[in-house]
């Protein structure tokens, strides 16, 4: 998706180019960035298994690509990278998927370990999104970027985010999609972290999204979808709020197929029609009052 913003448009909401090459805009007190980069060297993979204390990565990890959201007045930041969700799946540690043909598979993995099915080779993380003070994206290389973390605190609420109006013609400021990190599976299938903003002159909103998706010739074949949206209004005359919706859908095929649902893998190549098929498994919202001074 390509948007092509007129520089009239910028300025009639107030809003102006990021300098010095990077990528994204300045809006009502929020410098919002997006650095999309290559996959990690080798070097720097090896150190972030170190920390993670684990032989076992994604394919593809974009250890140097992110998003981050910073609130310029009060110095908080709101950012997404690989590392940081990675964490997540570490601490998380789901069971493997079983599936019969897992046993075949290769994973990219030290000589001595692989084949070794006993940790999530699916990359499922619980990660909805890192705050910082005084963010420092150079910090992502070595997987320094958790340190810095800070205690806000996310309150459980009612109110959710209003898909409707977002949906309405208002011009879009900027918009960018940053790949986290990719695995497909052996050729089984894929597994898959992205996050895509979008800045309207009245708000911003972003979904990150992980989605899992065993290819349905893969005996046990499962589809996981995990999505987290936020939204923040922009409001020059207080500090912002955030709205956070996460939820989390999870099925085999089998379950879709005795609902009547389609037996062609075509059918669920497409996350945002596998949502509407896949049940829930956990939802919430939460929203956060970002304070004048952090």
């Amino acid at each position: 998706m390509e948007v092509e913003v007129d520089e009239k448009e910028l300025k009639a909401a107030g809003a102006e180019p990021l300098t010095d090459g990077r990528h994204g805009l300045r809006i009502h007190g929020w410098e919002i960035e997006s650095r999309k980069r290559s996959i990690l060297k080798s070097s720097t993979l090896e150190l972030w298994e170190k920390k993670l204390e684990t032989y076992h990565m994604p394919e593809m990890v974009f250890g140097d690509s992110c998003l981050a959201l910073k609130h310029v007045k009060s110095g908080f930041t709101i950012h997404f990278n690989a590392f940081d969700a990675l964490v997540g799946w570490k601490k998380e540690a789901l069971p493997p998927v079983e599936v019969p043909a897992a046993a075949q598979w290769k994973f990219r993995s030290k000589p001595s370990q692989q084949i070794i099915l006993d940790y999530d080779y699916t990359f499922t993380t619980p990660y909805c999104g890192s705050e910082t003070v005084k963010f420092d994206a150079d910090k992502l290389e070595g997987g320094e970027i958790s340190k810095d973390t800070c205690n806000l605190h996310w309150e459980d609420c009612n109110e959710k985010i209003d898909v409707v109006a977002l949906a309405s013609k208002e011009p879009i400021l900027f918009y960018d999609e940053v790949v986290l990190y990719e695995d497909e599976l052996a050729d089984s299938g894929v597994s898959l972290l992205t996050v895509k903003v979008r800045v309207m002159p009245s708000c911003w909103f972003l979904l990150l999204r992980f989605w899992i998706f065993l290819q349905l010739r893969v005996d046990g074949a499962l589809m996981r979808l995990r999505d987290t949206r936020m939204h923040c209004a922009f409001n020059d005359n207080a500090s912002p709020t955030i709205l956070r919706e996460i939820c989390w859908r999870e099925a085999t095929f089998q379950a879709l197929s005795a609902k009547g649902y389609p037996s062609e893998d075509a059918a669920y190549n497409d996350p945002s029609i596998i949502s509407q098929r896949l049940p829930v498994i956990m939802h919430k919202t939460q929203k956060l009052k970002v304070p004048d001074n952090v």
